[in-house]
């Protein structure tokens, strides 16, 4: 940096003096630029004002037409319906009287006789009758058959009755035999050219299959009568007795009324159709499109059509009156509302094209096409004043924009020169930043210096305290690397631990979670035939409860040296403990004494976890003892003892909760099901290679995840073999010996 005249070129002072003139030539760069703009778009502000009128127009009639659509063509189209509706109730009320009457008839058929029943008779065309029909190959004369024609003609009056007063077109019974019981007034249409009477495939008839598969009120698509030639639809119900189809009642409705009222409403492209439960276009003018009515085995299910919003509108139609709704029909956009017919499960839907809904909003767009030539020229007469104002503008604002920019540039430059210097100068033992007056400018440099001074002040301070921070930590890793090996020089870690015994093989290790830890474990000699094995763990966590273990361990071993019972070392053990206890700790023991020449193991438990056990030739399993109170959870706990026997070729596997409580990075615990899995992987080998595998499957399990709780681990594999000197004199003969 240099300095010219009174600024420093490449500082500070030359950034801020160059910041301002940036700024305001920018400002006037943008006001120009603004202006200009402006002026080259009057013509299209006229423009943009005629489109937003259209689109305002547009707006408004779509949204009256809308409305009026929404109110007339809903309630005509709910009006349709429920005409619908009343129409198909007939068939509905018919079928559930005769259906009601059959029941009762095959719930005591005893009780009413039977009635005569009669073959079509062509003499009767024009009156009413009730007439029996079969499929091909029926006899009714079969005395099975002939009974239940018997039976069901007892509903000749009434079916003849509800015929009269409903209308419907026929109704019947049809028996599972093949033969039925149909009631109208054209019997001259039971036969065929020959004058026979036609036999029809009762059993395969849409009605009776439908309402057999369905087992309750059905209703066909619509097809031709078989008879009549006539448009009709089929509503039939099944009719049971304990469990087993025993009739289907029908009734037939001829259409021909509501065929020709959907197509005349037909109008511009506008039209009415019904679709059914099934989603197939029953009535419909139309002749070609997804509305065109196809053959019920040809039919489209609309509920599925590529088209989703219609395939969505015809869903909810089924179910709900909609309101009017913006649809794609065959590639042209048209309001549609529908109408359930709800006693048939079908709809009625109204469909008008949208071109014819936007004829008015065209005619009233014509009006306004001059308007928009008329306003393109309105604001151009002031422009050259304009241009003229803004030329003097800019002389004016570039002089005092060099005078301020010098001024600001050196009054915010000075304090900010001089704190650089005091700070470039701390170092050594000079690291205290003080206030001075030429910091105390009121604005963000004073703060700016201020927090230098409280910087510099908490640097002294922190240095400080790291220094008592530093030398705290060293002399507590010394304590706590002095306590690790002392804890761990307190349990047994030399092995063979016996070598002069090969009754047994026995193993042990403890990994705590800190640098001390709370688990424990113990396992000594009574006597020549009697071995004590223990192993604990403490609540808590690092010092203090490798404090709280020590003492626990050396009062267990203790009380096991003198020769009492598991149980009685453990009272006597919680008794010393919860005499002095007032942290409150508690740890858990698993304690066993085992008879070395018998194989005989005397166990107690204080709350800690399940042994495991593996017998000759068997896996390891848990051993599910029962659990005493923690020894220093509550005086005058009493405990008592089991026992295991062991045979040449057991091992006894001891552990602590750190085992199946080890966690993997997903919060999963190891659990026993593993640590079982991992001791049955490889359960003939060595203690020591037991122990080893198993922490090879917790560390393969966990990975990187961090350890939370000690693992301690004991195995203790059972020969029952007698020492070297035993086995010689056992395998000698006395009697050769000199």
């Amino acid at each position: 940096m240099r300095k010219f005249k009174y600024i420093t070129i490449g500082g500070i002072q030359q950034k801020i003096f160059n910041l301002v003139i940036i700024t305001i030539v920018l400002m006037i760069a943008v006001y120009t630029a603004v202006i200009m703009h402006q002026v080259n778009g009057l013509t299209g502000l006229v423009r943009d004002a005629s489109d937003s009128q259209k689109r305002s127009i547009t707006d408004i009639s779509e949204q009256t037409m809308s409305a009026v659509l929404n109110s007339n063509l809903t309630q005509s189209t709910q009006m349709e319906a429920y005409i619908a509706e009343d129409v198909f109730g007939d068939a509905v009320r018919v079928v559930n009287v005769i259906a009601d009457y059959t029941g009762k008839l095959f719930a005591d058929p005893g009780a009413y006789p039977a009635r005569a029943v009669s073959l079509p008779d062509k003499t009767k065309d024009g009156n009413i009758s009730a007439q029996v029909l079969t499929e091909q190959g029926v006899n009714i004369s079969d005395p099975a058959i002939k009974n239940k024609l018997g039976l069901i003609g007892n509903l000749s009056d009434l079916m003849t009755a509800v015929y009269a007063d409903a209308n419907v077109d026929s109704c019947y019974v049809a028996l599972p035999d093949g033969a039925m019981l149909l009631v109208d007034d054209h019997s001259a249409t039971k036969f065929d050219a020959n004058g026979n009477i036609i036999s029809i495939p009762i059993r395969e008839r849409m009605w009776y299959t439908g309402a057999a598969e369905t087992g309750k009120l059905y209703y066909t698509d619509v097809t031709t009568d078989l008879f009549t030639g006539e448009i009709s639809i089929m509503c039939s119900l099944p009719v049971y007795r304990d469990g087993q189809l025993v009739a289907v009642v029908g009734a037939d409705l001829f259409l021909n009324d509501v065929s020709n009222a959907v197509n005349s409403t037909a109008r511009s492209g506008s039209f009415v159709c019904i679709v059914n439960n099934n989603g197939h276009v029953l009535f419909s003018p139309q002749t070609e499109g997804v509305f065109k009515v196809l053959p019920a085995g040809e039919a489209k299910d609309l509920r599925a059509d590529e088209n989703t919003l219609l395939a969505d509108f015809v869903r909810d139609s089924l179910e709900k009156n909609t309101e009017l709704r913006l649809i794609e029909v065959d590639g042209e956009p048209c309001y549609a509302v529908g109408s359930p017919i709800k006693n048939v499960g079908w709809t009625v839907i109204s469909v008008v094209p949208k071109s014819l809904a936007d004829q008015p909003a065209e005619a009233m767009l014509t009006d306004f096409n001059d308007i928009q030539s008329k306003a393109e020229n309105t604001f151009t007469k002031g422009i050259s004043n304009a241009k003229a104002t803004v030329m003097v503008l800019i002389a004016v604002v570039v002089v005092l924009t060099v005078t301020v920019a010098a001024m600001l540039s050196k009054r915010i430059v000075k304090p900010l020169e001089a704190i650089t210097a005091r700070v470039r100068s701390l170092g050594g033992e000079d690291l205290q930043f003080q206030m001075e007056d030429t910091f105390r400018t009121g604005d963000e440099i004073e703060v700016l210096a201020e927090s230098f001074a409280m910087l510099s002040a908490k640097t002294l301070e922190y240095i400080s305290t790291v220094r008592q921070v530093t030398a705290e930590k060293e002399r507590i890793g010394a304590e706590l690397s002095l306590a690790t090996r002392i804890q761990a020089d307190m349990l047994p870690n030399i092995y063979p631990a016996f070598p002069d015994r090969p009754e047994f093989d026995i193993f042990a290790s403890m990994a705590p979670a800190k640098e001390v830890g709370g688990d424990f474990y113990d396992f000594f000699l009574v006597d020549d035939d009697h071995l004590c094995v223990f192993i604990a763990d403490v609540s808590g966590k690092g010092v203090p409860a490798a404090l709280f273990m020590m003492a626990s361990m050396i009062i267990l071993a203790n009380n096991a040296q003198m020769g009492k019972s598991p149980a009685q070392i453990l009272n006597d053990t919680n008794s010393a403990i919860c005499a002095n206890n007032r942290e409150e700790m508690f740890v858990t023991v698993w304690m066993g004494i085992l008879e070395i020449s018998t194989g005989k193991l005397t166990a107690a438990n204080a709350g800690h976890e399940y042994p495991i056990i593996k017998l000759p030739g068997g896996k390891y399993e848990l051993i599910k003892d029962k659990h005493g109170f923690v020894i220093g959870g509550m005086d005058g706990a009493r405990y008592k003892e089991y026992e295991l026997q062991l045979t040449p070729g057991s091992k006894l596997f001891l552990y602590t909760d750190g085992v199946p409580e080890a966690t993997s990075g997903d919060k999963e615990l190891f659990g026993t099901e593993r640590m079982l899995e991992a001791l049955n992987a490889s359960p003939d080998v060595s203690p020591k290679e037991t122990l080893e595998g198993m922490r090879k499957a917790v560390d393969g399990f966990v990975l990187d995840a961090e350890q939370f709780d000690d693992l301690t681990m004991v195995c203790l594999e059972y020969t029952g073999k007698k020492n070297r000197d035993d086995l010689i004199q056992d395998t000698v003969n006395p009697d050769v010996i000199e």
